[in-house]
């Protein structure tokens, strides 16, 4: 067992991405916390978190797995990838199982709303019954963690997070890679939903009354253009977007919820290629998670 989980942590390692160990049949680090920490070894100038520890190195790999069968945990901020995780729905009666869409069908239905098919690249089937579908991605975008913030049972990870390799074993089942042996960039599409929504960095530091509202009013049309002048197999993507941003001034008082709504639903439907209830969706669920991400203790206004 020793062996042919050190051999999925060596070839995760090949592949450039940075490994370390899981505890033996789970998802859960293996490496001691922050309390626990005794100061010695690697932690020796301070404690390392597992994303500090993650390595290519092989000496390393083997040492550490030669001790125990850990699980592989790939670290995908530090190996430069952006994994979306295709999650099964939850099952809701006895007999174990739920007619919901998984998340492999509404990141299909994502796709074909944005205009592309959905991307080749290295996969792997989760324990679950799940995907992982691994990206690289660009050095000059920090990308962060989602959870369905882009489509039902979609998540993501990068910078901060970490997902389960091929080749690991849990009591529910193991990780198997699927097909497409490279990880391929990160689809432009993709990229421009995850991207972090622009922060207001030309408004004044010391604002007097009236020029956030001016400010909001600016970027209001500058958005609402954008998504009416959207090329198709984008509007999609760049509706997200526009309404991520502008969610963060209905957020703060400067622009009310229909107004945005209205407008970009007009927008999207000036020259659609899909049925308008597909950007109302769009919409809704680009405002809620925006107005959730920045207001006050995160509540929903």
């Amino acid at each position: 067992m020793n062996e042919h989980l050190m051999r999925a942590a060596l070839e995760a390692a090949r592949r450039g991405w940075h490994v370390f160990p899981l505890r033996p049949g789970t998802k859960r680090p293996a490496l001691h916390g922050e309390r626990s920490c005794t100061g010695t070894g690697p932690c020796a100038s301070g404690h390392l978190k597992w994303e500090q520890r993650a390595t290519t190195n092989p000496d390393r790999i083997q040492a550490a797995w030669s001790q125990a069968p850990f699980n592989v945990g790939i670290a995908t901020g530090p190996s430069g990838l952006l994994v979306v995780d295709l999650d099964m729905p939850k099952t809701t009666s006895s007999k174990g199982s739920s007619d919901a869409p998984d998340g492999a069908a509404t990141f299909a239905a994502l796709c074909e709303r944005a205009g592309h098919a959905v991307p080749d690249t290295y996969r792997t089937r989760t324990a679950s019954g799940g995907q992982h579908l691994h990206f690289t991605a660009p050095p000059d975008v920090r990308l962060t963690n989602t959870a369905g913030s882009i489509a039902p049972l979609v998540d993501t990870r990068a910078a901060g997070g970490y997902v389960v390799a091929a080749g690991s074993i849990t009591p529910t089942g193991s990780y198997e890679a699927l097909n497409a042996p490279v990880a391929a960039p990160v689809p432009g599409w993709l990229l421009s939903i995850l991207k972090p929504a622009p922060r207001p960095s030309q408004a004044p530091p010391r604002a007097v009354a009236g020029q956030s509202s001016r400010y909001a009013d600016v970027a209001f049309d500058n958005e609402v253009l954008s998504v009416a002048t959207a090329a198709d197999g984008t509007r999609n993507a760049t509706l997200l977007r526009a309404a991520r941003a502008l969610g963060r001034f209905i957020a703060s008082g400067d622009l009310t919820r229909v107004r945005v709504e209205d407008a970009l639903r007009e927008a999207a439907g000036a020259n659609a290629t899909q049925p308008q209830r597909y950007y109302d969706d769009v919409i809704r669920r680009a405002l809620d998670w925006s107005i959730t991400h920045n207001s006050p203790r995160g509540r929903v206004t």
